[in-house]
């Protein structure tokens, strides 16, 4: 599950993954992406931090209570600080942006 607001990087990302025949749900915000993990089986999260109505270092402190899927923040908040947070909240990696796909 990709879960990222900005639509242009969204959809680059998922034109990426499916091109090699990922399946790959989107979600634009924290409450969409939250309503998606409880009606599908994911394998990973792609998760952008600076998400509207649910920013996502809150969306996943609330799936890390339910759930051990892994998580990659991939994030324009590169601080180490920020990293720091997002790994101790449970991610399991953290990019930052900008990032190349190539």
């Amino acid at each position: 599950m990709l879960v990222e607001d900005n639509r242009d990087i969204s959809k680059l990302v998922k034109s990426h993954l499916e091109q090699e025949n990922f399946t790959v749900l989107t979600a634009f915000d924290g409450e969409e992406a939250l309503a998606l993990l409880k009606k599908y089986k994911v394998d990973l999260i792609l998760l952008d931090l600076m998400l509207p109505k649910l920013n996502g270092m809150d969306f996943l402190k609330q799936i890390r209570t339910t759930s051990l899927v892994p998580v990659l923040i991939i994030s324009a908040k590169g601080s180490d600080i920020d990293k720091a947070l997002g790994l101790g909240f449970g991610a399991d990696d953290y990019i930052s942006k900008p990032f190349s796909m190539f």
